[in-house]
């Protein structure tokens, strides 16, 4: 009699630790790349982002500097190892904007939301429901150009954790 509710449980684990681990945190991410100067530079942030195994293919355009990654399905990346890839390349991510699926999800002011190990907080959010496929933008340190952190550090220093620039928390900004 224990031997078959053993088994129902472990099989009810399994299912949900599955369930869990499948869910898509990022579909797409466009990354604007700055220090570029020739196609040779283009083609060393392709083949950093290309080595991925999260990453399905990479689409580049030269005349802005944008490569737009397109991950597998049931993916679990976060946007600090994007942003590594392009350093390792030796370049810097100018922005970085990604596509997320959310269902039915209102957003406020400061609203953090947990996917995977990652923390999101909406910033400058206004009460809205977030529904299938949202572009967001990311506002940290190293995910937008130096110029513009400066203005931004003095913006959002009202949000604590904006100042704190904690590597697993991301602030962003809905499109």
């Amino acid at each position: 009699m224990k031997t078959p509710n053993i088994k129902l449980v472990a099989i009810a684990l399994l299912a949900l630790m599955t369930s869990v681990q499948t869910y898509a945190q990022i579909s797409k991410a466009e990354i604007m790349a700055t220090g570029l100067t020739c196609s040779m530079c283009s083609n060393a942030i392709n083949k950093q982002l290309k080595a991925m195994t999260e990453v399905d293919s990479v689409g580049t355009d030269l005349n802005t500097n944008t490569f737009t990654v397109y991950f597998k399905k049931d993916n679990a990346v976060q946007p600090k190892v994007l942003k590594n890839a392009v350093e390792k390349a030796g370049f810097f991510v100018g922005s970085m904007v990604l596509t997320m699926p959310f269902d039915n999800l209102k957003i406020e002011d400061n609203l953090v939301v947990k996917k995977g190990e990652a923390s999101f907080v909406f910033i400058d959010s206004k009460n809205q429901v977030l529904s299938a496929e949202t572009r967001v933008k990311v506002l940290d340190k190293g995910f937008v150009t130096q110029k513009e952190y400066k203005k931004l550090i003095k913006s959002y220093s009202k949000y604590p954790s904006y100042v704190l620039e904690n590597e697993d928390d991301y602030h962003v900004k809905t499109l």
